[in-house]
């Protein structure tokens, strides 16, 4: 899907489903749910922001045509294996069209997962570039670029309703859920009740490797969750999360899901 001005968007038709809920709910499959996500202003500070960037820009990027909407999950729709982030970089997501793309975070993560047998390629370029991930699939609970990467807790809860039906959709497949940071942790906890596992409390806490599972209230597959830090350059350049880590965290939590990830080199230490 090509960028498209916010004056093409059908959700200026006063017909369309304007809040996430109802919008999210139609979705009949992923394709669908990735495909009316991107249509979604439900938040009116976030929208300003991320059309405000596109505008400005930044120098390095100034003949870009940002993508400047909200950002699908990205990933096979029977996917074993979820990692779900925060929110779109405003110069990473925000202008490229694809979750984890164009920020050193992108980088470290679609490095990591092609190391691992899991993407067909290193690098992750922008949306349609060629890049397939096999077994998994990449989502945020926040799906546009936040000011200061910092979404409200009403913003949060707002956008919901996009990652909680693309946890149903998957339900069939998925066995294994990665919060890349203490947000994406915290935020994926009631997802996870609303797409049918119990979840106990007082609420597991999040921390690099804690781990997770959940009986299905139907009596299917449990669900298992892995805390990891999050991919920023904040935790990378001070040794917080290292390459080895994250490869380390990956791997079991591939494995975990029933795939079948490469060894692997951990690569040189962050």
């Amino acid at each position: 899907m090509p960028p498209q001005s916010p004056a093409d968007d059908p959700a200026d038709d006063p017909g369309h489903p304007r809040h996430p809920a109802e919008a999210a709910a139609r979705a009949a499959g992923l394709a669908e749910l990735d495909r009316v996500v991107t249509h979604c202003r439900a938040c009116p500070r976030l929208v300003e922001w991320r059309e405000q960037t596109a505008r400005t820009k930044r120098r390095a990027y100034q003949d870009w045509d940002y993508w400047a909407r909200p950002i699908p999950g990205f990933g096979p729709p029977d996917a074993p294996l979820v990692l779900v982030g925060l929110a779109p970089a405003a110069h990473g997501a925000n202008r490229t069209g694809r979750i984890f793309t164009g920020d050193p975070s992108g980088d470290l993560l679609y490095a990591a997962l092609y190391e691992l047998g899991l993407a067909n390629r290193p690098e992750s370029v922008r949306h349609g570039d060629g890049l397939e991930l096999s077994g998994v699939r990449i989502t945020d609970p926040v799906r546009c670029a936040p000011p200061d990467n910092k979404p409200s807790t009403a913003e949060r809860d707002t956008c919901r309703p996009w990652i909680s039906r693309e946890l149903q959709l998957l339900r069939p497949t998925v066995r294994t859920v990665v919060a890349l940071g203490g947000f994406a942790w915290q935020a994926v906890l009631p997802v996870i009740a609303d797409a049918g596992w119990q979840v106990p409390r007082p609420r597991p806490a999040f921390g690099h490797a804690a781990r997770a599972t959940f009986p299905a209230r139907d009596g299917g597959p449990a669900l298992h969750l892995y805390g990891c830090y999050h991919v920023s350059p904040r935790n990378t350049n001070t040794g917080r999360l290292t390459t080895a880590m994250l490869h380390d965290l990956l791997r079991d939590a591939a494995r975990s899901a029933g795939l079948t990830p490469k060894p692997g080199r951990p690569g040189p230490v962050l």
